[in-house]
């Protein structure tokens, strides 16, 4: 997912500035959009800077602090000739003035120049100029040339699916929509100019919410709707601030990066603050964990910071926007109380987040997948069951004896209110989108319908089985849950029963509200209508007598109303001043002055009461929003529930177990145990061999682990990891049994590649990591790392790991996991016996037979038996991988004659 990286410059407002793309390979020039802007937050991120910008700052020798400062400073001499030709009211190509319909978008484009603009003209939406030729590329649709500038056009009912497909390529989109109707036009003062349009909407990949943007396609019954919004991946904006500190001279700086990220569609708020090293690992894990697609940061960065965000660019042409933003924001005084409270670099980060959000009127905001743990776990029902099933494996909570018990009850309760309450989650529309789409009010009657009606159904049904679940449950939290649901959701059917449900599914506000006692206005203007309907249809009699026909009545002809239908061969009997609206073979039809008159002033009401029904929803969705955080909480709960049927649905098909969790004990024993991934992936062909593990706080907490390559090392410390997670975050864990104690975290270090991107060698890259956990590791920390030393010289590969080891052991304490290829490391048991032992995965040696002849010397065949075995192993037998690799048999005899060879050598050194 592209990630938008927005820069903003400390105390000043940035102009924008456009830079010309003239990039090798790129078809001809475009203009990229800069914008500068302020920090992000909390615990996940991917970052994307974009490539044509990257490109321009390496061949420039600039960096992102020099080139933001230089855009500050004004907009460019080549950017003035273009905007200065732009506003003219003449094209000086053609000579020729522009269309009132150009000059309205001049006007627009000039306020937002770094906007793509879907402008509405009837029943589609145009794009000018070179937003059509964007938009033609991008959509694949036409773009031709009309008047003074090219454009090309969608239908109106198709915008959010085009609008979705130009965000997703990185554009910041605009919808510019007529603000006024044809009738209401007629009778107003500028009734022969140009309607008036306006702005209505922006959208990027972290803002895509409202009506506009998730419409309902379909809507039948309740039961059968599908979802209101797409559950798509996450869409948080990031933003990040830093104060680098140097307590003492000579001393490594400290940097402190407050980070807030924001999930407008969903509501969701993360807020972080911590300490960082010059490597940024703490940043960038959270960058990597919350993976936002825009990201707001200082125009003052520092290098370190900015080096990480290059790192993590995606290889694929994006677009940077630089919004206006200021440092400073005001703040309601109801939330003063509960800001006061957070740290203040935290709060800094709140100003640009806001002040960039009111731009899209988002600024109220409150707080692959397979072969992964989360792949193994999440069996939800629901969208917002399946985000929150991620934050608890990405962020283990305390509440573990809670959960463990509701999960526990869900097993094994035989009550009825657990299936109904089940089968109530299926199906249901993406709640916590849709709350925050209507919070919002940027919601359809459709969506508002579909969700609160979902929600009265709700209350409804769980306030039945409230007596069976006070009766049968024992889950103390499971009860909390479902009990408080039905409070929580009650204020829905009052919102329900205010509507009318055919006027809500077809999307007619003029007879959206069933009861019109709280909507005067709406009533004063039907009431006004039905009055003008009366005075028309009286007139008929006077029509009556005029054509002599009393049977005579009024007709409706493709949309033409009270049309008074007269044969042809009687059209002399109608008076001179009747107004003659069509005509057939047959007949003719006409209006009289009066109807004339009349039906003007029926589509004036008419349209008038468009525009007050309009008003009236937004005030009506704003009635709504003094729910908001009680319908969030209940759909909370309702995800909390859904999470805990997804973790006892797998512990029922892994045959789990309950691990004991323990607050303040320094132990992971586990008996039995299996790789929770693997053994879903392997099914039931295959069996997962199962293993034990014993670490000790205060007895023997390390264990270094040899033995032949591929014989599940990797995977077993993996899944010592793995169940400890499970175990901290509520779930039943797959081993016969478990006692886990509480980590505060868990280190690794695993795996080998470099970071060309940063100018770090693979060598490099280990020690960085391997630092960064000597730094933060404590002895209630999991550490685990994977042949540590490999990236250099046997013998200096020995020393670091040996060392490195010894430090954990004598120093850090912690739990530790310590694979390794490297016999020596094996020799810290005898030095430490109290807290280490040594371990390998055993394996059968079939050894090829005996020839005198050295020349004709094979490497040893080998039977994983994946079964960790106390003792180390001599050897790690790299050729019988060669072999399993399918290296050529000659080249395979001469490495296991060298192997010998070096062998003999070192044994005679030994000797």
């Amino acid at each position: 997912m592209p990630v938008f990286i927005h820069h903003f410059l400390s105390g000043v407002s940035p102009k924008t500035c456009l830079l010309k793309d003239t990039l090798p390979g790129a078809q001809g020039s475009r203009i990229l959009p800069w914008i500068i802007f302020s920090a992000t937050c909390s615990n996940t991120l991917k970052v994307v800077f974009v490539l044509p910008l990257l490109c321009m700052l390496c061949t420039q020798g600039l960096t992102l602090s020099q080139f933001a400062k230089a855009v500050s400073g004004g907009s460019g001499a080549g950017n003035s000739q273009e905007s200065s030709s732009e506003t003219s009211a003449t094209n000086r190509r053609t000579k020729s003035i522009y269309t009132p319909l150009e000059q309205q978008f001049l006007e627009i484009k000039a306020q937002y120049k770094d906007v793509l603009l879907c402008v509405e003209c009837g029943y589609k939406y145009r794009f000018f100029g070179q937003d059509a030729e964007i938009a033609a590329k991008e959509l694949n649709i036409f773009c031709h040339i009309d008047h003074n500038f090219m454009t090309a056009s969608i239908p109106a009912h198709r915008l959010f699916v085009h609008v979705r497909r130009l965000v997703s390529q990185g554009y910041k989109v605009g919808v510019v929509k007529q603000t006024e109707t044809s009738a209401l036009k007629a009778v107003g003062a500028n009734k022969s100019s140009l309607f008036t349009r306006q702005l209505t909407a922006l959208y990027t990949k972290s803002t895509l919410v409202g009506e506009d943007m998730n419409p309902l396609l379909k809507l039948g019954e309740l039961e059968d709707a599908e979802d209101v919004v797409v559950d798509a991946p996450n869409s948080y904006l990031m933003c990040l601030s830093e104060t680098v500190e140097v307590s003492k001279p000579h001393e490594t700086p400290v940097c402190l990066p407050p980070v807030q990220a924001v999930q407008p569609s969903t509501g969701d708020v993360m807020l972080d603050c911590f300490q960082d090293g010059p490597t940024r690992s703490e940043l960038e894990a959270r960058v990597l964990r919350v993976q936002p697609v825009e990201v707001l940061v200082p125009s003052d960065v520092s290098l370190e910071t900015e080096r990480l965000l290059r790192s993590i660019v995606y290889s694929k042409i994006l677009r940077i926007y630089c919004p206006s933003l200021f440092s400073v924001c005001s703040v309601g005084s109801q939330s003063l109380s509960s800001l006061m409270s957070m740290d203040s670099a935290v709060i800094c980060c709140l100003g640009p987040v806001i002040q960039y959000l009111t731009e899209f009127n988002l600024e109220r905001t409150d707080g692959t997948v397979k072969g992964s743990l989360l792949w193994v776990l999440d069996h939800t029902q629901t969208p917002f069951g399946k985000r929150l099933m991620k934050k608890w494996v990405t962020q283990p909570l305390k509440d573990i004896q809670a959960r463990q018990d509701a999960v526990a009850e869900v097993l094994s309760s035989e009550s009825s209110a657990l299936p109904s309450v089940r089968a109530l989650l299926r199906r249901l529309p993406d709640l916590e989108r849709g709350i925050c789409s209507i919070y919002h009010k940027k919601c359809s009657t459709q969506e508002f319908y579909l969700i609160i009606s979902t929600l009265s159904r709700l209350g409804t049904e769980l306030q039945a089985l409230v007596p069976v679940v006070q009766s049968q449950l024992s889950s103390a939290l499971l009860k909390d849950l479902l009990l408080a649901l039905p409070t929580l959701l009650a204020p829905s059917q009052s919102f329900v029963h205010l509507l009318n449900e055919n006027a809500a599914k077809a999307g007619d506000k003029t007879q959206l509200f069933s009861d019109l006692t709280e909507f005067p206005v709406i009533r004063e203007r039907k009431d006004e209508i039905e009055a003008v309907l009366s005075q028309i249809l009286e007139h008929r009699r006077e029509v009556r007598l005029i054509l002599k026909n009393p049977s005579l009545d009024y007709v409706t002809v493709s949309g033409q109303e009270f049309l008074i239908e007269v044969k042809n061969s009687m059209v002399s009997s109608v008076p001179g001043d009747w107004v003659k609206i069509s005509s057939t073979k047959a007949v003719s039809r006409f209006h009289t002055p009066y109807i004339a008159e009349r039906h003007k002033r029926l589509l004036q009401l008419r349209e008038q009461l468009v525009i007050d029904c309009n008003r009236e929803w937004i005030s009506f969705l704003h009635q709504f929003g003094e729910y908001y955080h009680v319908m969030r909480k209940a759909v909370c709960h309702l995800a909390t529930l859904d999470c805990f049927f997804s973790l006892a649905d797998v512990a029922r098909q892994g045959n789990y177990c309950r691990p004991v969790v323990l607050d303040g004990e320094r132990q992971i024993v586990i008996k039995e145990g299996r790789h929770p991934v693997i053994d879903v992936l392997m099914g039931e062909q295959d069996q997962y061999v199962p293993n034990d593990t014993s670490l000790q706080g205060n007895g023997r907490r390390v264990m270094i682990i040899t033995g032949p390559n591929m014989g599940g090392k990797s995977s077993y410390i993996r899944q010592v990891a793995l169940i400890t997670i499970m175990a901290q975050m509520g779930s039943m864990v797959p081993a016969q049994e478990a006692r886990v104690g509480i980590v505060d975290a868990i280190y690794t270090r695993m795996g080998a590649s470099d970071n060309i991107a940063r100018g770090r060698s693979t060598f490099m890259e280990e020690l960085l990591e391997a630092s960064e956990i000597m730094c933060r590791a404590t002895s209630q920390s999991l550490v685990i790392m994977d042949e540590l030393g490999r990236g250099t010289s046997t013998h200096d590969g020995i020393a670091i790991a040996y060392a490195a080891l010894e430090f954990f052991i004598r120093d850090v304490k912690s739990l530790t996991l310590f694979v390794t290829h490297y016999p020596p490391l094996c020799e810290l048991e005898s030095l430490f016996p109290q807290h280490v032992g040594n371990y390998h995965m055993a394996f059968l040696l079939n050894e090829p037979d005996r020839h005198t002849d050295l020349e004709e010397v094979s490497p040893e065949f080998i039977t994983f038996l994946y079964q960790l075995t106390e003792g180390a192993a001599a050897r790690s037998y790299g050729l019988n991988v060669a072999r399993l690799a399918e290296i050529p048999e000659p080249i395979l005899r001469t490495a296991a004659l060298k192997s010998k060879e070096l062998e003999a050598v070192v044994n005679t050194r030994k000797r």
